[in-house]
């Protein structure tokens, strides 16, 4: 494909992303096909000779595009947005038409300086101290994996990457029964082992118990484990509960045990200087966490890693082999060194487009209209007898269930809610996600996604009741 010809399907293109932004609600929310269905229609070898875009183009439509669930679909509701955004969507197609890998500062100098600045931008909106340092990470997964592997070396005096682990006491990390999945996968990774993962009891509102973790480290103590990282989250997956920051630094600090801080999904709102009473605190972490792609309306990937001692995180990850010496070394950062991969792409260009284009009142702005939505669908539920929270709204997040007059706790009111969101999901207007709250099922509703209005929430509360009631009329 030669220039002239790129430029053509690239109007095309052009066309049909500004025609989708436009027209995205015409799409059932969750791809509505079944398994299978589309491998069955994709060649099983690949092409001896090139096709034209023309036809590749027309497959995208007709195959691809029935199995895409629609993320910027304004009534997804499912998980946790990964937002997108007329900014950010231009940004990445600059990055991909550069096509530069920004592993150290000359592949890239431009891209290793505007990563510093922007996410010293994104510290100071989020309200967050100064002495804290910033790299994007893909996801907040790959940020809490530097954070546990950082907090090994600390605790084993440097000599797990050096030694392994064979060589080294047994090391133990921390989290709540509500922390995100990550992190049990991130201590398998990093070598600790599941069994030293430490799921600290909650309390009534699912927050970490910092009286709990205290006596888990002394038991560990006492049994010759050394206590090496607690995770405190800011914003769980599931319902969205606040660990108690201060307390938990406070154990820490006492005890010298690494604190990160997971704030994936809530540590967005921080943008917002009424939402930060739950950073008290924050000047206890070692590292924090928060992603862009969730709730700034930065495309997926780009994950803000913030860190207190960049030289901890270097020194544990470093590897500087002849081909990646460089003469400004001494002078610069190279960001390969603060994340796991080599390779790194220009995320930072998207973010620097997101929050020139928006400026911090649009931001902010959005984030708080999605809180309101949230506070106005509690207050409908509120209304209605046969639905009730299951754990307190938090921001933008709402737990919920159908409990219809007469209907005992247990196995049928589980099936029930089951089957509700199963005919909710199959009927494409709208796209929910469960969860388990106390032992019970529950359905989970997320708000936040770009191009979400007020008619859209009106619209799920709608249909959320209306098929509720017709289950109970069978």
């Amino acid at each position: 494909m030669d220039t002239k010809e790129f430029r053509r399907h690239a109007h095309a293109v052009a066309d049909w992303i500004a025609d989708y932004m436009e027209g995205v609600e015409r799409f059932p929310v969750r791809a509505q096909v079944r398994p299978g269905e589309i491998a069955s229609q994709l060649a099983v070898a690949p092409p001896a000779q090139g096709e034209p875009m023309e036809t590749i183009l027309a497959d995208f439509e007709s195959i691809v595009l029935p199995g895409v669930t629609h993320w910027q679909h304004p009534s997804f509701f499912a998980y946790f947005p990964a937002n997108s955004s007329p900014p950010s969507v231009l940004a990445e197609m600059l990055t991909a038409a550069l096509g530069a890998n920004c592993m150290l500062w000359q592949t890239s100098p431009a891209a290793t300086e505007m990563e510093t600045r922007v996410l010293d931008w994104l510290r100071q909106l989020a309200g967050l101290p100064e002495g804290l340092h910033g790299v994007i990470q893909d996801s907040a997964s790959s940020a809490t994996l530097c954070a546990i592997l950082t907090a090994r070396e600390r605790a084993t005096g440097w000599q797990a990457n050096e030694e392994g682990l064979g060589a080294t006491p047994r090391l133990a990390v921390y989290c709540s029964a509500e922390a995100h999945s990550s992190i049990e996968k991130d201590v398998k990774v990093a070598g600790l082992g599941r069994k030293q993962l430490r799921a600290i009891p909650v309390d009534e509102r699912f927050a970490m118990r910092p009286g709990a973790l205290e006596a888990a480290i002394a038991a560990d103590r006492a049994a010759g484990i050394v206590p090496a990282c607690v995770v405190a989250t800011l914003g769980t997956t599931g319902v969205g509960a606040f660990d108690p920051l201060r307390a938990i630094g406070e154990v820490c600090r006492r005890e010298g045990v690494f604190l990160h801080v997971d704030a994936a999904w809530a540590g967005s709102a921080a943008i917002l200087p009424d939402q930060r009473g739950w950073l008290d605190g924050v000047e206890y972490a070692d590292s924090l966490v928060f992603n862009p792609h969730k709730w700034l309306f930065t495309n997926f990937d780009c994950s803000a890693h913030f860190v207190r001692n960049p030289a901890e995180l270097v020194r544990t990850l470093e590897i500087l082999p002849a081909y990646l010496q460089t003469r400004e070394r001494s002078e610069v950062i190279d960001y390969r060194d603060w994340s796991v991969p080599l390779g790194r792409r220009f995320r930072a260009l998207k973010l620097w487009f997101v929050m020139r284009s928006y400026g911090a009142e649009g931001l902010r702005a959005r984030v708080e209209a999605h809180i309101a939505l949230a506070q106005e669908l509690e207050q409908w539920m509120a209304m209605e007898p046969d639905f009730e929270l299951v754990a307190p709204r938090s921001l933008a997040l709402i737990n919920f269930r159908y409990h219809p007059a007469g209907m005992d706790e247990g196995a049928a009111l589980d099936r029930l809610n089951e089957t509700l969101l199963d005919r909710l999901n199959s009927s494409g207007r709208l796209y929910l996600t469960q969860n388990r709250v106390n032992g019970a099922f529950a359905i989970r509703i997320s708000i936040g996604q770009t191009w979400t209005e007020r008619r859209h929430v009106k619209a799920a509360w709608d249909e959320i009741r209306s098929t509720a009631q017709s289950l109970e009329a069978r």
